[in-house]
């Protein structure tokens, strides 16, 4: 029987800052993994632990991995005093993926918060690779501070996609650097020019931010079933087995990290 627990190694081949406490990983598996975008996997510190991460990179590219990491805990830290050509444990993928296939012919908006654009990257790359089966995408992002943005070079370049991507950004407090919107990620959320009967929405940033957006998105129109949320609780496991990351009768490892909001919104806690 084969060990849902064992990992495979993978060599630290880059690593960019991309904020003060967020560090983007670039992993060379010693085999290749796939994954579509929206999974996670669990990246091991062999000897100390292990934690649960959504890649950031393009699903397809197997021979590499980008992991956004925010220092939060003892096995951020650690990874986060890694150098290039430190190895690595990563085990995965689990859970459910961003279904790109019904996303086809419609408008897409993606709402994200702080290191939450990290899963939404990968979606964002998934969506270049046939950018021609969507009808419009839209982004909309917010970041506590401009220091905060992830991204920041990729970012203009996801902006000389005019013809096929809108970007909007916004902080919850500026300083003399910054010339775009002041205030938390709803305040951008108008002037959509959406077609509510053909969009659907993603969501991911941290939970109070998921939380008022999923009901601003409800105030301009946006189906119950057509709001995409990257639950991702503490998947410790990865198979169902833990219990840590249990949402109602649900478990996130296994039947989200995406979920539509009509699927949960009647259960107890879900923001917490």
């Amino acid at each position: 029987m084969t060990n849902p627990y064992a990992y495979i190694d993978a060599e630290v081949l880059d690593i960019v800052d991309e904020t003060p406490n967020i560090k983007t990983f670039t992993l060379r598996p010693e085999s290749g993994i796939g994954f579509r975008a929206g999974q996670f996997m669990d990246v091991t510190v062999p000897g100390v632990g292990e934690a649960p991460f959504t890649p950031s990179s393009n699903h397809n590219t197997k021979d590499r991995l980008d992991f956004t990491i925010m220092s939060a805990g003892r096995v951020t830290k650690i990874l986060h005093n890694m150098e290039k050509g430190g190895i690595v444990g990563v085990r995965g993928p689990y859970g459910t993926a961003y279904p790109l296939d019904l996303f086809k012919s419609k408008e897409v908006l993606i709402v994200g918060g702080g290191v939450g654009l990290a899963p939404l990257r990968a979606l964002l790359y998934a969506l270049f690779n046939n950018v021609g089966d969507y009808k419009k995408i839209i982004v909309k992002y917010g970041s506590k501070t401009p220091k905060d943005i992830i991204y920041k070079k990729e970012i203009d370049s996801w902006k000389a996609r005019a013809a096929h991507i809108d970007i909007e950004m916004t902080v919850d407090v500026g300083d003399d650097t910054w010339k775009g919107s002041v205030g938390i990620v709803t305040t951008i959320l108008r002037d959509l020019n959406l077609d509510m009967n053909n969009a659907v929405s993603i969501v991911c940033g941290p939970p109070i931010m998921m939380k008022f957006a999923t009901f601003k998105l409800l105030d301009l129109g946006f189906a119950d079933k057509d709001i995409y949320l990257s639950m991702e609780k503490n998947m410790s496991c990865g198979v169902g087995k833990c219990g840590h990351c249990r949402i109602g009768p649900y478990y996130a490892c296994k039947d989200g990290p995406v979920f539509t909001y009509d699927k949960i919104k009647e259960l107890p806690n879900i923001w917490e």
